[in-house]
């Protein structure tokens, strides 16, 4: 799923992850989430406001990775694009989205890997 960063001038205050990717990869009954960041793990509360219309990220590790990593591309002027794969039930791995001239070839690579983890769900039982 595509997401997007949350910049007020120079500063990330979160993760915008969207309604309709809300209501498709978050189940009610998950508080919280784990997120792989290149090489850390970190796990996220989800506010109740997440399923209600706010469905934004907040947490202070997440915002200075991704400020971290959006000062070296943009100086955080603006929201960037990210993608978020699901590996399990509250599991995610977070990264930036490719530049626009590869971003036919990684949204395609994204779709095949969510079919991908659809298509683990259907075989397991799982709900997706």
């Amino acid at each position: 799923m595509l997401v997007k960063s949350q910049c007020i001038g120079n500063r990330v205050f979160g993760l915008y992850v969207g309604e309709n990717n809300v209501r498709r990869y978050f189940p009610r009954k998950v508080e919280t989430i784990n997120l792989q960041l290149d090489h850390l793990l970190i796990q996220c509360e989800l506010a109740p406001s997440f399923w209600d219309g706010e469905p934004e990220i907040h947490d202070p590790r997440l915002c200075l990775w991704l400020e971290s990593k959006q000062s070296r591309e943009s100086n955080c002027r603006s929201s960037m694009p990210l993608y978020m794969i699901p590996t399990g039930e509250g599991d995610f791995v977070l990264g930036f989205a490719m530049p626009h001239g590869h971003a036919r070839e990684r949204r395609a690579e994204l779709e095949f890997l969510d079919l991908e983890f659809e298509l683990e769900n259907l075989e397991t039982g799982a709900a997706a």
